[in-house]
């Protein structure tokens, strides 16, 4: 009887239950701030007004670029790091870190809308498949490469590609058109320049970033280095902008002993991490200089951080760059990336050296250009620092934070090597122009020089070789002055460094332009005794 009755009042009961819990519920509501957790999740402003915008503006917007321009605001307001980067630049920036991408392997610039082979890259698919410093493209399958409308965004898409993918390209190869099949593959992205004996027992390594094969670069040529002699060590990372931190880490690993701490990165989300030496590394002993400049910054500035405050190597230039923030990179939905700053980190001393940002990103811009017009370039007792504190070294060196790292030895810039008629063909690009085409003209004498070293030693940029440039120059309305020997000098010297470079690349470039360096023969200076190790020429 008493389930009877239970049935006939239970679904009047229910019905009570939920009309009370819906009035307590919106009671409560009406109580609680609006954090859209109860009941509808209303779009925060942002999206309102792109929605607005969309259904009720005059005319019809693009909305994705204005929620572009929204979020570049707002990161705007945060340090001048954290970026957003659209998903073909996202492309480019992961291609760099990870030190490589699949195309076919050539450099090219573009000569009268036709595209040019510089050079062709050792190993690589257009090695073996036969192509040559010389060749002009006229297709990439059905596309055409030649005429006004060519860029060089649109080539590296149509070269670059899937691995094992076909290139079918039509080049014209000393008047004659040729047909060449070309597959794509891996093609390494080096972040190594150049690493060569410089002096007797002195090698020279220049690195340009660090990317994931940064630290295995880095170990063959030091280890190729030793077995030559080494017992000194130049590591050369001037305009050295960055990149992956462990990459650097694992470099300061090799010239550091014990569990030494290399660097502390800490943030308001991200606990503090500490990375330390865990193994023997193949340079803890030796003479070490490293080369900075104002272009050097970020992981470059963790590995010098880490070698000075240990007093492990003699910092020779100018300031660093000065950027002590940790990023991290996050992929959104429509394949761009935000690149968020995390943390800053901090040398073992506890160094920041980051440089202020406080007067928003266009001064923080500026400051490299202030550093000209303040006197720092040229002089070291203009450099100023933005925190206060001093902290010193085991040996009681002085060392600072805020603004970069100060070098333990001081280079001016050097103004002598700017030259206003050398600097209008560069920009023009007419002496790049004249290097390539000279190349040609003279293939078999430059071939016939092995090594840069034995380039550097004898070859002289003569007489003819000037008046065929000033004659080239012509061409482009640019009337240079070879009357002048200070401008005629420093003509020379890049026509020679150039061309070394289009023979040999960038360990060409450096081999033959350090001799008339003058930040890395103070760095020979600093390693030598009493001036008893001389450069090899």
């Amino acid at each position: 009887m008493r389930n009877k009755k239970l049935q006939v009042w239970l679904p009047l009961i229910l019905s009570i239950c939920m009309i009370a819990g819906m009035f307590i519920g919106y009671r409560i509501r009406g109580n609680m701030p609006n954090t859209g957790i109860f009941f509808t999740n209303r779009p925060k402003p942002v999206q309102e007004v792109l929605d607005l915008i969309k259904r009720q503006y005059v005319d019809t917007e693009n909305t994705d670029s204005l929620s572009d321009v929204a979020i570049n605001a707002m990161l705007a307001k945060l340090d001048p790091h954290s970026v957003l980067l659209p998903p073909q630049e996202l492309e480019m920036v992961n291609e760099d870190l990870e030190g490589q991408f699949y195309g076919i392997g050539i450099e090219f610039n573009i000569f009268n809308d036709t595209i040019n082979v510089l050079n062709v890259l050792p190993n690589s698919p257009s090695d073996k498949a036969g192509l040559k410093v010389g060749d002009k493209f006229l297709k990439v399958g059905d596309s055409a490469l030649a005429g006004v409308h060519i860029t060089t965004e649109r080539i590296r898409n149509l070269l670059r590609g899937t691995e094992g993918t076909t290139a079918n390209l039509l080049i014209l190869r000393n008047g004659k058109q040729l047909t060449v099949k070309v597959t794509r593959g891996m093609i390494p992205l080096y972040s190594l320049d150049a690493a060569y004996m410089i002096a007797d027992t002195v090698g020279y390594i220049r690195l340009n970033k660090f990317s994931e094969t940064t630290y295995d670069e880095f170990m063959d040529a030091a280890q190729m280095l030793k077995k030559k002699g080494m017992k000194s060590m130049i590591l050369d990372l001037r305009d050295n902008g960055g990149g992956i931190l462990t990459q650097a880490t694992n470099i300061a690993d090799e010239f550091l002993d014990d569990e030494k701490l290399i660097t502390y990165t800490e943030g308001a989300h991200s606990p503090k991490k500490e990375y330390r030496c865990s193994k023997p590394g193949i340079f803890e002993k030796g003479k070490l200089v490293v080369l900075a400049n104002e272009g050097t910054a970020s992981a470059s500035e963790i590995l010098i951080g880490a070698l000075q405050d240990w007093d492990r190597a003699t910092i020779v230039g100018r300031r660093t760059f000065g950027k002590g923030l940790v990023q991290e990179q996050f992929e959104l939905s429509d394949g761009s990336g935000l690149r968020l700053t995390v943390a800053r980190y901090y040398t073992p001393l506890g160094r920041s050296i980051q440089k202020s940002y406080k007067n928003g990103i266009e001064a923080y811009n500026e400051d490299l250009m202030n550093r000209f017009h303040t006197g720092e370039m040229s002089f070291a007792d203009s450099i100023k620092h933005t925190d206060e504190k001093m902290y010193k070294t085991a040996s009681g060196k002085m060392v600072y934070g805020g603004g970069g790292i100060t070098p333990d030895v001081f280079v001016p810039y050097d103004t002598t090597s700017f030259d206003k008629e050398l600097a209008k063909v560069y920009i023009s690009g007419t002496l790049n122009d004249f290097i390539y085409k000279n190349y040609l003209n003279h293939e078999k004498e430059f071939n016939s020089f092995k090594t840069p070293k034995e380039f550097e030693e004898n070859y002289n940029v003569d007489a003819a070789t000037l008046n065929d440039f000033k004659n080239y120059a012509a061409k482009d309305s640019i009337n240079y002055n070879l009357e002048d020997e200070k401008g005629k000098e420093l003509l020379e010297q890049q026509i020679k460094t150039l061309t070394a470079r289009q023979i040999w690349r960038t360990e060409g470039l450096y081999e033959v332009s350090n001799p008339e360096d003058k930040t890395v023969q103070k760095g020979l200076e600093v390693i030598s005794e009493n001036n008893l190790i001389q450069a090899k020429k």
